[in-house]
């Protein structure tokens, strides 16, 4: 292979992986949602979320059925919601939420990233003070057809924060205002972009060295390819 192929290749295989990753998150959104409430999107305003954004990135229709189906059990096999929290590379934090119906399984799993890259795994409650929780939705902009009356409608509802930027707001609040804001845009008729709870870091940690950064990222990547694993939060401050 030529060099010129070779980097095409690279280019290739960057694209399809990041790919790959969009319809992982988006199915395990649809999962999630459906796991929570019910089947129906008519029902299940999250649901409802989900499967729109899987439709935007052209994930194929039978796997979301697929998603949905395991989220309702439809395996015969329940699933628990548990989490992991630990330290990566660098010393920076890593808080792993996953969904599983086996969690010997998923935490020798877990476990072996980490070690993998000399991380080491904590005790559930370690990151306490690393990361906060709150409510978060994505809108966008041409759904709002009056902005000071959308923003007074859900800082009603609990809002904390409401921003404008490259045409989508985003609303900030506390865990508790979720579902007040979620039955606040069905009622205005606004279906959200995306709509979770979500763990944000309280401070950040650095890591200078590339080959440390490397060995963190690595651990992000085989814990985001786990097929237990629902989302991934870290505290790594981020290049400007």
């Amino acid at each position: 292979m030529g060099r010129k192929s070779a980097k095409i290749a690279a280019k290739k295989g960057a694209a399809d992986k990041a790919r790959g990753q969009v319809f992982t998150r988006a199915l395990k959104d649809v999962f999630l949602a459906s796991k929570s409430g019910s089947g129906d999107p008519d029902t299940n305003f999250l649901l409802k979320v989900a499967i729109d954004r899987c439709k935007k990135f052209n994930v194929p229709k039978d796997n979301i059925d697929r998603a949905i189906k395991k989220g309702q059990g439809g395996d015969g096999v329940g699933y628990t919601d548990i989490n992991y929290e630990g330290y990566g590379p660098g010393g920076v934090a890593v808080f792993v939420e996953a969904s599983t119906d086996n969690n010997t399984r998923t935490v020798a799993n877990v476990r072996s990233y980490f070690n993998k890259v000399q991380g080491s795994l904590g005790q559930t409650g370690s990151l306490e003070f690393v990361f906060k929780r709150e409510a978060n939705f994505l809108v966008n902009e041409e759904n709002v057809s009056d902005q000071d009356e959308f923003e007074l409608e859900v800082i009603d509802a609990g809002a904390e924060d409401i921003t404008l930027e490259d045409g989508v707001y985003e609303i900030i609040a506390p865990v508790e205002s979720f579902g007040d804001i979620q039955k606040k845009l069905q009622e205005i008729n606004i279906t959200p972009e995306e709509a979770r709870l979500e763990r944000v870091p309280l401070n950040h940690k650095a890591i200078d060295d590339e080959d440390t950064l490397k060995q963190f990222e690595r651990l992000i990547d085989l814990l985001e390819e786990d097929d237990d694993v629902v989302t991934v939060y870290h505290n790594l401050e981020e290049e400007e």
